[in-house]
């Protein structure tokens, strides 16, 4: 058979295959890029996948996820570059700012969802809230705003504290907003409070032995991911030094700590999915405004409460979301 009419063959052989057939695009591929190790954080990507469904994209079938969980912010970049090397269709970063800002060093065209507990505009991720400019937009998890709150809520079931201190991760993009919320909200307290460092579990411990050498102190834990993925050393500390602890979600409460106050994280990565989903169905990042956490929870823990020898008053029962026994 002549080429000629070899190719002519194979031409109107699949012209004459089913559409279904004949175009097969290749699953488009998510970049899930995290600040932390996989086990703690199951139902966050539980979250994360729900709300691909939402908009019709379900995970193995649809869509393929491709996770990235990093040990230490340092690896983030090269995590960030790998993905970039592999051509996903979107990166998401779902509750990490160090997470985001390495996605956003890493490329200026492929599209990025964020969920960060900093001002984006004030971090460089956007231009603006309704018009985030460029390939990224997200979610503004409030986690700055919400210090002085947290502060007051402190105050509030410790009355015989007698001093606070704040514990942060000076590697954090966004712990300079933190610290002048707390400032902010203490002088309108009329207290004051006291900053500590730590980026490493000796600091984390050496904060806490610092703390409990003055009696009456009461402490705020700074929002981090570092800091997250480390509850269950934390929440221990805080209970084996008797230092009443206000946290900023809810797992540190589930893993035996005090008090929580802060957005619900997991309908967070519901909403960090929703808009991987939009923008995998055709919509630019860049039209798509950045967004508020619209649900919180304050989640307290009378286990902790009574080996602290505090009373919660009625007044935080009656509005806490949930009250672990």
């Amino acid at each position: 058979m002549r080429r000629r009419e070899f190719m002519t063959l194979v031409g109107g052989a699949a012209a004459s295959l089913p559409l279904s057939v004949r175009a097969q695009p290749a699953t488009p591929v998510v970049g899930f890029l995290y600040a932390g190790p996989p086990e703690p954080n199951s139902g966050r990507v539980t979250a994360f996948r729900n709300g691909l469904n939402d908009v019709g994209y379900v995970d193995g079938r649809d869509v393929s996820i491709l996770f990235r969980w990093a040990g230490k912010d340092e690896e983030l970049p090269e995590l960030a570059a790998d993905l970039v090397r592999r051509r996903v269709a979107v990166i998401v970063t779902p509750v990490s700012t160090q997470a985001t800002l390495a996605a956003k060093a890493a490329t200026t065209t492929i599209p990025i969802v964020f969920a960060v507990g900093g001002d984006p505009v004030a971090l460089g991720l956007v231009a603006s809230l309704n018009r985030p400019g460029g390939n990224i937009t997200g979610i503004s998890i409030l986690n700055v705003e919400l210090m002085s709150k947290r502060l007051g809520l402190l105050r509030e079931l410790a009355p015989q504290a007698t001093h606070f201190a704040a514990l942060v991760n000076p590697n954090t993009a966004f712990t300079p907003a933190v610290v002048k919320s707390l400032q902010q909200g203490s002088a309108t307290l009329g207290i004051s409070v006291d900053i500590f460092h730590a980026s490493t579990d000796g600091e984390i411990q050496a904060a806490f032995a610092s703390i409990a050498q003055r009696p009456g102190g009461a402490l705020l834990l700074g929002p981090d991911a570092f800091f997250t993925s480390r509850r269950v050393q934390i929440t221990a500390l805080a209970a084996s030094h008797a230092v009443p602890t206000m946290y900023v979600i809810r797992e540190f409460a589930d893993a035996g700590g005090l008090i929580s106050y802060g957005p619900d994280i997991e309908h967070t990565c519901e909403q960090v999915g929703t808009y991987a989903g939009r923008i995998l169905a055709g919509e630019k990042p860049a039209d798509l405004p950045v967004v508020q956490s619209d649900k919180f929870e304050m989640v307290i823990n009378l286990a902790a409460a009574k080996a602290l020898g505090l009373t919660v008053p009625p007044t935080l029962l009656a509005i806490a979301n949930a009250v672990i026994e």
